[in-house]
């Protein structure tokens, strides 16, 4: 059994005094480990801000493709976070940073998308087209000779998914009629297939990432987390060390999975999705790729952390 399946060791006590001082930055998932909505889990804002006043460096990682940067500098601060855009990043961001600085796109791109990821867009001079309620469904007989016949913007050189409140069939029939073009550029920003919220919960991002595959018979490249991209631009900002960074989050197959990708140590948090059950039944099986889903330590909250700091 490899190293990383040895994990989900509790982390209270010496142990937890012992890591925290072994690292000089930490990650941190947002729903479900700072806050749940927009009510914070008792004790995180005290622990980010007495974090940074030991000199630790604190970042933000979320794959929620609604809120640019700025808007998740204002919600940290209203929940009494100590917090600063530039420790945001967001799929918003890290997809228009991509498509600029890694893709060197030419032209414009097709979103399927909020208008927080537009903003992010255009504040890395990229045009698009696509975001909003979008034009209806042509009426009567025929329609869809119509839709494979509209003509399509020839400026376009990528499509992003991102999560679209307003996507429709319409939407899908574009998305693949660009990507018949090898030479177009197809992003998503994450691929989660659930939005956890009170009571249940919606399809997420990764429903639409996968209509728009199907149809077009192509993978996205996939910016958020698991993916290291996020990681990436977090060390080519801001030089943080692999060695002494911990990530802390509340789902295996995410925020989990990209620390075991980037070779950092990982906490998971129990105030979110994923399961003590879970994690310890991935640690057990025979399974490599499972294994990368087991967290080196787990705490009940991120409060826990806090004595620590004392």
């Amino acid at each position: 059994m490899s190293a990383m399946a040895a994990g989900c060791a509790h982390l209270s006590g010496a142990l937890c005094s012992q890591v925290l001082a072994s690292v000089d930055a930490l990650l941190f998932d947002c729903d479900g480990v700072l806050w749940k909505g927009d009510t914070p889990i008792p004790g995180a804002a005290q622990l980010i801000n007495r974090l940074q006043e030991r000199g630790k460096r604190v970042f933000f990682l979320t794959n929620n493709s609604t809120k640019s940067r700025q808007m998740y500098g204002e919600k940290l601060r209203s929940l009494c976070f100590q917090a600063r855009p530039d420790q945001v990043f967001g799929t918003a961001p890290c997809a228009a940073l991509y498509l600029r600085h890694e893709a060197k796109l030419r032209g414009s791109v097709y979103l399927i998308g909020s208008a927080a990821l537009r903003g992010e867009l255009q504040a890395q001079g990229i045009a698009c087209s696509g975001p909003g309620t979008g034009p209806e469904l042509t009426p009567g007989p025929g329609p869809m000779q119509a839709w494979a016949a509209e003509p399509l913007d020839p400026n376009v050189g990528a499509v992003l998914i991102g999560f679209d409140e307003h996507f429709t069939y319409l939407k899908l029939c574009r998305a693949a009629r660009y990507l018949q073009d090898p030479a177009c550029i197809f992003v998503a920003t994450n691929t989660d297939t659930l939005l956890p919220l009170e009571g249940g919960g919606i399809p997420g991002t990764g429903c639409l990432v996968k209509a728009v595959e199907a149809a077009s018979k192509r993978t996205a490249h996939v910016i958020g987390k698991p993916s290291a991209f996020m990681f990436e631009c977090v060390v080519k900002e801001h030089g943080v060390d692999p060695s002494r960074t911990v990530m802390v989050g509340d789902r295996l197959d995410t925020d989990i999975l990209m620390g075991s990708n980037c070779g950092l140590r990982t906490i998971l948090t129990l105030t979110g999705v994923s399961t003590l059950e879970e994690a310890i039944a991935h640690r057990d099986s025979d399974s490599v790729d499972r294994h990368k889903l087991v967290p080196n330590y787990y705490v009940d909250s991120v409060a826990d952390l806090l004595p620590a700091l004392n």
